[in-house]
């Protein structure tokens, strides 16, 4: 994605009304805008058109979201951002865990929607860049030495510890289920253990955070997972 080309959003979303809102408001915010009303059509315009993004309701009259979403992870590795009125965590966790990249509940503020997508591009450009450092407020993390710093004061943490803040990190800004956590970090022989998750995470907050009761890094996605939150979450 070039500076001079806006990201393209595919919206693939049945209600008229709903698409209208969101090409409006993405329009108006700088993003450029294809829409699809099925998952059929929506297929074909990742294919055709290469977005940068996707859009995603679940309740789509051709497919259930959740196996559209399977379908675009074998097709790509561009972000999907599901927005649907399904507000149940078992949802959230299908979606997630399908491929999913972020979850958002209708009905939705527009300024929020906005800041979920950002943080899906903020992804993809640090990937592309390899950026060997991540940054937010006092919390600094160096992934190619493996070290986190507060305020520019090293923090000594533990190896498991430091690869449960480097998913995070590579996530930044969107949640990430328990499931997802436990599996990179402990295997998969461990994605029901979360008593693990809240240990280590516990340890983490007390190491990184000023309240650890009041979380301004380490945010919990209740019943679903966890999310590093940045500068402008």
């Amino acid at each position: 994605m070039s500076d001079e080309i806006k990201p393209l959003i595919l919206v693939i979303e049945d209600d008229p009304q709903t698409r209208r809102l969101l090409k409006t408001n993405l329009c108006t915010r700088g993003w450029r805008v294809i829409e699809a009303e099925n998952g059929k059509d929506g297929l074909a315009l990742v294919k055709s058109d290469s977005p940068d993004l996707v859009i995603l309701d679940l309740g789509l009259p051709d497919m259930d979201g959740i196996s559209l979403t399977k379908r675009l992870r074998q097709l790509s590795d561009l972000p999907v951002l599901v927005l649907s009125a399904r507000s149940q965590e078992q949802n959230k966790i299908m979606a997630l865990d399908a491929g999913a990249d972020d979850y958002l509940t209708k009905p939705f503020s527009t300024g929020e929607l906005h800041a979920r997508l950002q943080a899906l591009l903020r992804r993809v450009m640090r990937t592309t860049n390899k950026t060997e450092t991540f940054q937010t407020g006092e919390l600094s993390v160096d992934l190619a030495r493996r070290k986190v710093f507060m305020a520019g004061n090293e923090v000594h943490i533990t190896p498991i510890e430091y690869r449960l803040l480097s998913i995070l990190v590579r996530h930044a800004g969107l949640v990430v289920t328990h499931r997802q956590l436990l599996k990179e970090v402990w295997g998969g022989e461990h994605i029901h253990d979360q008593h693990y998750l809240r240990v280590y995470m516990g340890q983490l907050r007390h190491k990184l955070e000023v309240n650890p009761a009041r979380p301004r890094y380490l945010r919990t996605e209740v019943g679903v997972g966890y999310r590093l939150a940045e500068e402008d979450s």
